[in-house]
């Protein structure tokens, strides 16, 4: 068996992806030819048959399919060492893009932030405030490089930090509903009030609406101090998340119909970016420093 080349395994993988030389010569953009030819280089160096080429689409050999799960190993290693090259090359940032979401609490986000760039005068903090699914369409579109909210933790693109539970009651102000508060009540009784949601600062992603119930008349407002104004003057109900209604909810200025059909939610609160894209030295550093903080509380 001879040496083989990375560009050979490369080439080799894209065919069993794309499903045929040319689907593979296109996203390689490389010719038809030259991917031809580097995979049956790299079968004749290991002396073994990866692709069976007899039929009308070229298929896998049992040889294949075991050297293409390793490939793979050696492929993700060599885009991970690639990624770490490109850090290592970008120099200190002059700004970093960060996200609030609408479930942080915004005192402390930006207490966590302010901790770390007043000592850190040469990278400007871009800050933005977005509500719902904002949040990550600007981390997937690239418009940010950190955001404090909730994600989905299964999604393989992300890696974050937990920072706390943040959980959101149900809500009405006194006098609200013409009945009885209890613990019963269901969305057929709330169906005929008008309930306060927040407006989604998405541009194109599909937009998501949580605890709304259908068919329920709405009044939309664009942030929870917003919505907390309308639901302590009777104008509609919602929910809420409960660092910002403590007080309220002790001095009956605001009550919960936290029950067995509307349980509330408690929503994990990360700092999250993305994993497969490359962090300056002053967005690792910011990383790290609330990985500590993190720890620590």
């Amino acid at each position: 068996m001879n040496s083989f080349t990375l560009q050979e395994v490369q080439c080799f993988d894209a065919v069993v992806r794309e499903g045929g030389f040319q689907g593979a010569a296109l996203v390689l953009n490389r010719s038809h030819a030259a991917v031809f030819a580097a995979v049956a280089k790299l079968e004749d160096n290991l002396q073994v048959a990866l692709l069976d080429r007899t039929g009308y689409r070229v298929v896998l050999t049992d040889a294949g399919r075991s050297f293409h799960r390793k490939a793979q190993s050696l492929l993700s290693e060599m885009e991970t060492l690639k990624l770490h090259a490109r850090q290592l090359a970008m120099g200190e940032e002059t700004h970093l893009r960060v996200v609030i979401g609408d479930t942080c609490p915004l005192h402390d986000g930006l207490e966590l932030l302010s901790g770390f760039f007043t000592d850190r005068p040469n990278t400007r903090l871009d800050l933005h405030f977005e509500t719902i699914s904002g949040p990550w369409e600007r981390l997937f579109e690239d418009e940010a490089d950190l955001i404090l909210h909730w994600v989905e933790k299964t999604d393989p693109r992300l890696e974050w930090i937990d920072l706390g539970t943040v959980s959101f009651i149900p809500v009405v102000a006194p006098g609200f509903l013409p009945f009885s508060l209890s613990a019963s009540v269901t969305p057929e009784q709330m169906r005929g009030f008008t309930q306060c949601i927040i407006r989604d600062t998405a541009r194109t992603a599909q937009k998501a609406n949580y605890y709304v119930v259908e068919g329920a008349p709405q009044c939309t407002v664009g942030d929870h101090l917003m919505k907390k104004e309308i639901i302590l003057r009777g104008m509609a109900w919602g929910h809420l998340p409960r660092f910002m209604i403590g007080d309220e909810l002790r001095d009956g200025r605001l009550l919960s119909i936290a029950g067995e059909h509307f349980p509330g939610v408690d929503i994990d609160l990360v700092a999250a970016r993305r994993r497969d894209r490359p962090h300056g030295p002053v967005a690792t550093k910011l990383w790290e420093y609330i990985r500590q903080r993190s720890v620590a509380s």
